[in-house]
């Protein structure tokens, strides 16, 4: 309000509001030079109020932004959580958001199909590309599985007209991700995948976003669900690996095929894309050493525990001078350690970095709402314009890939072998590791690690666990190989690495 000289103040926050003017001192008393330069200035303030609430009525005045319409191809356990979520939190979306998330269509191989959810308010499309292409959807999800076939062709569709896309498929981004960023930058597109690795986890969004200057030396962890879960039972319970895969399927946790779980390849898919974030490469899946859970036994179980170790799935990728590591692999690593609690179904993944050492983030890694959830995460950060290069940096200016070879790993290696129970067979094994320059740590014979095998002779066998020292890769399988020439073992030998992560 003015005072008796009519001079006015406006408020301390900035706001030119007609309500919010005040005056704390009388600046005219006993200042007989002040009044003339006020009633000077008495016009031009009027004027700059005038128009200081002209501008706030016009900042207020603004247009809702238009709704995002969403095409989501695929309909499984991710898709319809994805629908549901959408359908059934739009006004908490809108919100939070400011703008409107709908599904304007969707497609998926069967239409009939019991979803548990209700789809008869979306454009149905056979062919997703077409949906990709419709001229009703602003951006694209694709939900249907595949390196190649329908799913590549919908994402470049949607690519090439300018839409952004959100995809869970790491088995398409291991294989075209190249390809793909490089389309999204030609057309000024954004691609989202932090569905595509550890399921609910931000991971992908830590490494494009949250790390500031930080460098990333190793990334590592868990990053298969249904192998998960099936050690973790196998290390509680008297139970084979069958027997724990059997219970995988029947709870939905594996495929009625599960090699692609089992053999490692799903791990080795998500690594590859971590390994490019992590460390400015292009996407190098064929370059990642591969090696599933399936011949593990329970006399491994058993010994693992005895020495204070758990044996875990993991997804491990380094740099050094000579280049990247990456290999997937079981492995031995301390009961004590963070990794070694992440059991059942759930994932984790650690990076290593130079300023801020270890970050940890573990969590769901697959189901439909997890995985939902980080669907939506980057529609959301799409619906408010956020846009990032799809691998982090342009692909131009990713380095190429250059394999660095497999080193020594602190702890060594866990050998288990079925050796002919004849004299002299365990002096010749541990002479041909000295041979190659391998020093043991210990030498374990049970009689109940007896490991059941159909080859023939093979009752007349027994179980030898040895654990070496630091040793090189390449040594541990020349020695192998020589043990295997001298006659006195019987099938594959079992190689496990040893790794004392912090």
């Amino acid at each position: 309000m003015a005072n008796g000289s009519g001079y006015r103040v406006r408020s301390g926050e900035g706001a030119v509001n007609a309500n919010h003017f005040y005056n704390p001192v009388d600046l005219t008393k006993n200042s007989y030079f002040i009044r003339p330069v006020i009633a000077w200035a008495q016009p031009v303030l009027s004027e700059y109020r005038k128009e200081g609430i002209f501008v706030m009525n016009e900042q207020t005045r603004h247009e809702p932004a238009a709704p995002l319409r969403v095409g989501i191809a695929g309909l499984g356990t991710v898709g319809a959580a994805l629908v549901s979520m959408l359908a059934g939190n739009g006004s908490s979306l809108h919100r939070r958001h400011g703008r409107h998330i709908e599904v304007s269509g969707v497609s998926a191989r069967s239409r009939s199909r019991d979803r548990g959810i209700d789809i008869t308010p979306y454009a149905w499309h056979d062919d997703p590309v077409a949906l990709a292409s419709s001229a009703d959807v602003d951006l694209f999800v694709e939900l249907m599985g595949g390196e190649d076939g329908p799913a590549l062709a919908a994402v470049r569709a949607a690519l090439g007209a300018g839409k952004p896309v959100v995809t869970a498929n790491k088995a398409l981004l291991a294989k075209h991700g190249v390809e793909l960023a490089r389309l999204a930058e030609k057309t000024g597109a954004h691609i989202g995948f932090e569905a595509a690795v550890a399921g609910g986890i931000p991971v992908i969004k830590t490494l494009r976003e949250g790390l500031g200057l930080a460098s990333v030396t190793r990334v590592y962890g868990i990053m298969n669900g249904t192998c998960n879960y099936i050690l973790t039972r196998m290390g509680e319970e008297d139970i084979s690996f069958q027997d724990c895969l059997k219970d995988a399927q029947t709870l939905g946790y594996a495929e009625a095929d599960p090699t692609f779980d089992v053999e490692g390849f799903d791990t080795a898919h998500k690594l590859a894309l971590l390994s490019s974030l992590c460390f400015q490469t292009r996407i190098a899946a064929d370059e990642i050493f591969v090696e599933g859970i399936t011949a593990i036994t329970q006399a491994d179980m058993k010994v693992a525990a005895d020495l204070g170790f758990r044996i875990k799935l993991l997804g491990i990728a380094s740099r050094s001078e000579q280049g990247v590591e990456q290999r997937v692999h079981p492995t031995l690593v301390p009961a004590s350690t963070a990794v070694a609690r992440v059991d059942n179904v759930l994932n984790a993944v650690i990076l290593e970095t130079d300023h801020i050492q270890e970050l940890m983030l573990s969590g769901p890694g697959a189901g439909g709402m997890a995985t939902a959830a980080s669907v939506l995460a980057d529609i959301l950060d799409i619906a408010r314009g956020h846009n990032v290069p799809a691998l982090g940096m342009p692909v131009d200016e990713l380095a190429e890939y250059r394999r660095a070879p497999m080193r020594a790993h602190k702890g060594g290696y866990y050998i288990r072998l079925n050796v002919r129970d004849v004299p002299g067979a365990l002096a010749a094994i541990t002479a041909r590791l000295g041979q190659s320059g391998i020093s043991l740590e210990s030498v374990i014979q049970r009689p109940d690690l007896k490991v059941e095998t159909d080859l023939p002779g093979a009752q007349d066998t027994r179980t030898l666990v040895l654990i070496t020292q630091d040793t090189l890769e390449s040594a541990v399988r020349e020695a192998l190989a020589r043990v295997a020439d001298d006659g006195y073992t019987l099938g594959a030998p079992q190689v496990i690495r040893i790794e004392t992560f912090a």
